[in-house]
């Protein structure tokens, strides 16, 4: 058991433990390893390390959020179906949909042996809500660009934001939405530039007319990026004194990943 107060350390053993709780023998073998967000994990750290939960719980709660975070990343991760797909793609897909599935299955069992359904509740609620709001995003009609960002911000955040509403610590809900929505953005921008798929950019190509008189994806992202940081920095100041390793994390994230030249410099 971690006695959680956030540090390096204790990110490291408490993404062991999930990293342990996901590997599966006969996934591994065929599908990648799920990524673990560490961003998210440092926020979750941060909300339980300032409740009166038990360690047991805070741990408990931290590893449970984070194996729906991973559930909903690996569905996201699952390819369009192509009448010219070979045997191994379709089986990989396959496989990618049960480990989504699987992964889900983990948080209903490690909090049913905590015998806490109000946090299931909390949790599922979150996940249909995220759901509908990718279907809204994706597939639905939006009319703008910054309806488009609102939404992807929803998305990135809303599982966090639930949780620190649940043990009533909802001061870093900015913070965290400005956060995670940057974050995305720059992870997306970076996967299309190499060459991968990018839900996100592809959505934005096909429906040109979010985007405006300027109709340049990257340009547009870029440009966001540029203007979000100062909007970032100001909800990383605000937050609660008793925040301030969160405070230093994310000020060093910001540095090395948000840095308005080096966002230039990549476009």
């Amino acid at each position: 058991m971690i006695t959680l107060n956030s540090s390096d350390n204790d990110i490291k053993q408490l993404k062991q433990k999930i990293a342990d709780k996901v590997r599966h023998p006969y996934l591994v073998r065929f599908i990648p390893e799920p990524t673990i967000d560490e961003d998210k994990l440092v926020i979750l750290s941060s909300i339980m390390d300032h409740t009166k939960l038990s360690d047991e719980k805070k741990e408990q709660y931290i590893i449970t959020t984070m194996l729906v975070q991973i559930a909903l990343d690996t569905h996201d991760l699952v390819t369009l179906s192509d009448e010219e797909d070979d045997q191994e793609t379709i089986r990989n897909r396959q496989l990618t949909v049960l480990a989504g599935d699987y992964y889900s299955g983990l948080y209903y069992y490690l909090l049913s042996k905590l015998d806490d359904i109000p946090m299931i509740h909390t949790l599922a609620g979150a996940i249909k809500e995220i759901n509908e709001l990718k279907m809204e995003l994706y597939y639905k009609d939006v009319d703008s660009f910054q309806e488009f960002l609102e939404g992807i911000k929803k998305i990135e955040s809303l599982l966090i934001q639930r949780v620190a509403a649940y043990v009533q610590k909802t001061a870093i809900n900015d913070m965290a939405g400005e956060w995670l929505l940057a974050k995305k953005l720059l992870e997306e921008k970076r996967s299309y530039q190499e060459g991968n798929f990018s839900p996100l950019i592809d959505a934005l190509i096909k429906r040109p007319g979010i985007l405006g008189s300027n109709g340049h994806v990257l340009g547009n992202i870029e440009q966001t990026l540029q203007s979000h940081v100062h909007r970032l920095e100001m909800t990383v100041s605000q937050l609660p004194i008793h925040f301030n390793w969160l405070k230093s994390y994310v000020h060093a994230a910001i540095h090395h990943q948000f840095n308005p030249t080096q966002i230039v410099e990549e476009g």
